[in-house]
């Protein structure tokens, strides 16, 4: 398992390597394909705690009020590519697609460092130590 885990943390920096070396622009991406739910600012949509009336979560914000960074990068990854329906299971509803037939492997973590960055210190390291337990 710990191996598994470690080739899953290269192929993240390698995947994290390759946007840089793309020029790939998280925060442009972003705009593109996150912004229209979850805020040009990362804000999220009003009252995103409460279920609306179809019983689904609005979208959270993902700068440091909401929870995005409560969780490890390949979670973020899976909910990103594949959408939180199929990362939760259960029966979970969500109106959170998953982008990965829009977006490439490498356009996804460019996405998330973009919101990464934007987080304050503290918020990084509790993330960092979050994926590390991954």
């Amino acid at each position: 398992m710990k191996g598994l885990i470690a080739l899953a943390a290269i192929l993240a920096s390698w995947a994290q390597a390759v946007a840089a070396e793309e020029g790939m622009d998280g925060a442009a991406l972003y705009q593109e394909n996150c912004a229209s739910c979850h805020g040009a600012e990362l804000q999220g949509q009003p009252d995103w705690h409460s279920p609306g009336p179809d019983g689904r979560l609005p979208a959270p914000p993902h700068d440091a009020t909401g929870h995005t960074w409560h969780h490890g990068d390949e979670i973020l990854f899976r909910i990103t590519r594949d959408g939180t329906a199929a990362v939760v299971g259960g029966g979970y509803a969500s109106d959170m697609p998953g982008f990965g037939d829009a977006l490439t492997d490498a356009e996804i973590r460019a996405i998330l460092d973009y919101i990464r960055s934007t987080w304050p210190e503290r918020e990084r390291t509790y993330q960092r130590e979050r994926t590390r337990q991954e």
